[in-house]
């Protein structure tokens, strides 16, 4: 693979101008096709074959006035103390407010609070549903416009639902990404020409994939949260594969003028591609398999997210192999211009020329010094920090957990105040008694049953279908819809039917949005753990191919586990125990996103094993080259060490970047992800990894002779280049 990306590097570099037309051809092409074929994307937490999704899809079919296919929305009504909705003018008030919601685009039924019977006993609060024909209406404006009238009129008017999630704006985040990864590559490169090719090609490469991520929604089912993933990925890989690439490029190109040659761009970029390029293409397959992954959980939205991500990497390598090489190509000798007064144009893989060790040597040296204090001091750390995961509890945060200044948070404890904060997540019991000799009766019995169970406030009678055939008993629960107590009750509704699902012939299910939320976390819970078995028995694999050793990949996977505990503990004390709240853009929650393990094992997997390979790889080159094992550990970490640094912030403030974005999911992944890179980049890659190194040794990279036979040979730091080139080295400088 080396030799092929030689090639290609050197090719790329002498047809620049090509390759950059095809690239900006395509971005045109992409935008055009975004412009003309983008529609609406979808969201949905239903897992296919749970019970409440299947219950769900009868009742569409036998019920569909009991099962709206489009979004809704809650319109909260309340008064103040003294008053009541029945008094005349807050009556006409909020007859008017009805009229107006119902000429609201996509609506197609307002319920009366009156005629439903949703006004609270005092008489000051009640809502009303608006039901939409479309699952997305995007209809925020509209609603808040119908019901300023009444707002104005001095009642106080909330809203909820689905229908009102507004749609995520990049453009903050962005723009703060881009913002420190254009200083810290300034600062890695002390040239603003060198630090403005990894921003250009990143912006091209995600200009292009967003794109076609828009273009996609014509023919695909995408979730609104999944070209934001493939936005943070692709733009934080693309700089970060850019990154290496110059890098490499800066030094190789030094190193051949320094050596008499006077045209030295073609050969320097072929070399940078042979070996940096070569670590790129592996660590960029290695994220696109972790999110690929993603799939065998059986749940659309996190398939597609994994998908549109992989996709995003695809492009980021591709376009760091390709576009990169071109750009230097058309800058040439300028690559080192545009120098920042005080900073000189620097070689980040260089070692100290003035003799003088860098803090980078400094750190290094005394970890590999004192390695065996510096393993338990961190690993005591790194266990300690992940101790408040056991605490951790996967859900879907619900209204209740928005920012008390919400609309929807206000709606939410109204609902709670004048009806219970079951209210606000009703479970809709299905019973089919299409199998049954006396309907009506075993119907009633399963009305009995869950009006009887603990935490049940009320529980409507069974009503029928005009059919005769499906029964629908909704129950208001005592506590909310995220509460442990209500999963709980779910649990004892299925639990406790089940003899008179036997007995009468009927089948009983529980459904409803809170239902199904439920099932999602319980599957996100279950597929936790072997998803996390496959990515560790991944990374040993590809470990064992990388390095052929048996205690790196060892090492590589414990590492990973590691990153992994103690992110779970962060995420937990921040979001569930509210620490650091006050600094942080957060909200304190009962909660961590369910999904938010899946695509963290997933993403961090990949990453980690980005810098594991960018920075062990030179140490094993170095080793391979007759350099002892301490001293191999030192020269690669200071070939290395500078550049993976710099990667890693600009991937953390990639991320933290959208923790502005004012989603509660949104925010939790990114967060999540930053401090993921934190934790992996610089305490186990550049911490633990030199010391566990240097203690082991020569036998770190000990490989069973029989072993070494039948693994293939990936090549992964260019030998088989190096030997080709040395081959060449007695050949005239002009003929190269």
């Amino acid at each position: 693979m080396s030799t092929l990306l030689y090639r290609l590097g050197r090719s790329a570099f002498r047809r620049r101008k090509t390759v950059a037309a095809l690239w900006l051809a395509l971005l045109v092409l992409m935008g055009v096709a975004a412009a003309t074929l983008a529609e609406e994307t979808t969201d949905s937490f239903d897992v296919p074959g749970t019970e409440s999704v299947d219950a769900l899809a009868m009742l569409q079919e036998r019920f569909p006035e009991a099962a709206n296919d489009g979004a809704t929305a809650r319109v909260v009504f309340a008064v103040d103390e003294g008053e009541a909705l029945t008094d005349p003018e807050h009556q006409a008030t909020l007859a008017a407010t009805l009229q107006e919601l119902a000429q609201v685009r996509d609506v197609v039924a307002v319920t009366d609070p009156f005629e439903a019977q949703t006004v609270a006993p005092d008489l000051r609060i009640a809502y009303a549903e608006v039901a939409f024909n479309n699952s997305f209406p995007a209809a925020n404006e509209e609603l808040t416009e119908a019901v300023e009238p009444a707002r104005d009129a001095g009642m106080t008017v909330e809203l909820a639902g689905e229908a009102l999630m507004e749609e995520f704006e990049n453009h903050a985040a962005e723009l703060i990404g881009l913002g420190v990864a254009a200083i810290v590559l300034v600062i890695t490169f002390g040239s603003f020409v060198a630090a403005g090719l990894p921003l250009l090609n990143a912006i091209i490469g995600i200009g292009i994939t967003i794109a076609a991520l828009t273009a996609a929604t014509r023919f695909f089912d995408l979730s609104s949260s999944s070209p934001t993933l493939a936005l943070m990925l692709g733009l934080a890989l693309a700089i970060d594969y850019s990154l290496f690439i110059v890098s490499r490029y800066r030094h190789e190109r030094r190193v051949l003028a320094d050596s008499g040659d006077q045209d030295p761009g073609p050969e320097a970029m072929g070399r940078a591609l042979g070996t940096a390029g070569s670590a790129v293409v592996f660590a960029g397959l290695t994220v696109m398999i972790a999110l690929l992954g993603l799939s065998v959980v059986g749940l659309d939205m996190l398939t597609e997210m994994g998908l549109a991500a992989a996709f995003a990497v695809a492009m980021a390598v591709l376009i760091a192999l390709t576009m990169l090489p071109a750009l230097c190509g058309m800058v040439g000798r300028r690559i080192t211009g545009g120098q920042v007064p005080g900073l000189r144009a620097r070689d980040p893989e260089a070692q100290e020329a003035d003799g003088n060790p860098s803090l980078g040597t400094r750190y290094v040296k005394f970890i590999t010094r004192r390695p065996l204090p510096v393993l338990l001091l961190v690993g005591v750390g790194m266990v300690a920090l992940a101790i408040p995961a056991a605490d951790l509890r996967l859900g879907l945060p619900d209204d209740g957990q928005m920012g008390e200044d919400t609309t929807q948070r206000q709606a939410y404890d109204l609902i709670a105040e004048g009806f219970g904060a079951g209210a606000n997540g009703p479970l809709m019991v299905v019973v089919d008694t299409l199998g049954s000799p006396d309907p009506e009766p075993a119907a009633q019995r399963v009305f009995q049953t869950v009006s009887e169970l603990d935490n049940v406030v009320f529980a409507q009678p069974p009503v029928f279908n005009q059919a005769g055939d499906t029964a629908l008993v909704t129950v208001i629960p005592q506590t909310g819809p995220s509460s442990e107590a209500t999963e709980e009750l779910v649990e004892a509704i299925r639990g406790g039917t089940t003899a008179i699902e036997q007995e009468a012939g009927v089948a009983v299910a529980v459904t409803g949005q809170t239902a199904i939320i439920i099932d999602f976390n319980e599957q996100m819970g279950q597929a936790l753990l072997p998803y996390l078995s496959v990515v560790v028995g991944l990374s040993l694999l590809l470990m064992l191919l990388v390095f052929r050793s048996i205690l790196v990949p060892i090492k590589a996977a414990l590492g990973f586990l590691l990153t992994m505990g103690a992110t779970f503990g962060a995420v937990v004390a921040v979001f569930q125990w509210g620490w650091l709240t006050d600094l942080l853009p957060v909200t304190q929650s009962d909660l961590v996103v369910s999904f938010l393990p899946i695509i963290l094992i997933g993403v961090v997997f990949g990453l980690a094993m980005d810098y594991q390979v960018f920075m062990v790889t030179r140490m094993r080159e170095e080793y391979v080259h007759g350099a002892a094992p301490k001293a191999a550990v030192v020269t690669g970490f200071q070939h290395g060490s500078r550049v993976v640094a710099a990667a890693a912030i600009i991937m953390i403030s990639v991320f933290a970047g959208f923790t502005l974005s004012g989603m509660d999911f949104i925010l939790q992944i990114a967060l999540a992800l930053a401090i993921a890179i934190a934790l992996d980049a610089f305490v186990v890659r550049m911490t633990l990894v030199p010391a566990l190194l240097a203690l082991l040794g020569r036998a770190a990279w000990w490989l069973p002779r029989w072993l070494d036979k039948i693994l293939p040979n990936v090549d992964i730091e260019g030998e088989k280049l190096r030997h080709e080139l040395s081959e060449r080295e007695a050949e005239p400088v002009g003929t190269r």
